[in-house]
């Protein structure tokens, strides 16, 4: 299959009272188009940063990242941001909503921004709704963004990530913040936008979540120190019991 993210020896440095601080060193993967890539780790390990480098978020000190044949340090911040736009999707812990639009023109606002987008105003709007309905908020398109319970407002993030028709989510810690229930309704959210050919890369302290991917990266001081084949998730009860399984005892011997 095609790659649509290769990483080569990123290398991320931040300078902080005069001292020097490598929170990412020489890391080298790639990612398959219409993969599922969870990365874990202890807190500090820099998930969270390697997820912003090679999203185009934060310019790398060093190495090379190349998403969709094009090498990302090579564009302007102007570029950088239209490929963000309309190439990627993103998905947060916390979940960033203008308080000042509803839920349905939160969700719209990357299309509605978006040069490539050459729709109607009506047009986008039934594109909105259309992904509202897949994910089961139909009700809630006209409420403020604090009329509206967590799941439902992080369902409401993945229309959004979703509007632009990305090639590639990035979620970071998507289900952080929720309760087991809305977790999991989330995350099988996002198997079925994987199963449907989005690829997505996940950083999540979740074994749970982490289970359902078919790929672990797992970071411990800004290396990747180990790598777990997990194959694809049919989505079964006692399959997922076996892949949870296998991935804990895997994680112990990282020392997670």
């Amino acid at each position: 299959m095609t790659n649509i993210l290769e990483v080569t020896d990123l290398c991320k440095t931040y300078i902080i009272n005069k001292k020097q601080n490598n929170v990412l060193r020489n890391i080298s993967f790639s990612i398959s188009e219409g993969e599922m890539v969870a990365v874990m780790g202890p807190s500090g390990s820099g998930k969270s940063t390697l997820l912003y480098c090679v999203s185009g978020m934060d310019r790398l000190t060093s190495g090379r990242v190349v998403f969709g044949g094009r090498e990302t340090a090579k564009l302007s911040e102007n570029e950088l941001a239209e490929l963000r736009l309309d190439e990627m999707g993103f998905i947060f812990q916390q979940m960033y909503m203008m308080k000042n639009l509803s839920v349905l023109d939160n969700i719209i606002l990357p299309a509605v921004k978006s040069k490539k987008n050459s729709e109607s105003r009506k047009q986008t709007e039934e594109r909105g709704r259309a992904l509202m309905h897949r994910l089961g908020i139909d009700e809630v398109g006209g409420n403020d963004i604090n009329e509206v319970s967590g799941g439902q407002l992080q369902r409401a993030c993945i229309c959004r990530s979703m509007i632009n028709s990305p090639k590639m989510i990035f979620a970071d810690e998507p289900t952080g913040a929720l309760n087991r229930a809305s977790s999991d309704e989330v995350m099988n959210e996002l198997l079925s936008l994987n199963n449907d050919g989005t690829t997505v890369m996940c950083v999540t302290h979740d074994p749970k979540v982490a289970a359902k991917c078919s790929r672990v990266l797992y970071l411990v001081d800004g290396k990747i120190v180990g790598e777990k084949e997990m194959g694809h998730f049919g989505g079964a009860d006692k399959e997922l019991r076996d892949r949870e399984r296998t991935l804990n005892n895997w994680l112990m011997e990282q020392g997670w």
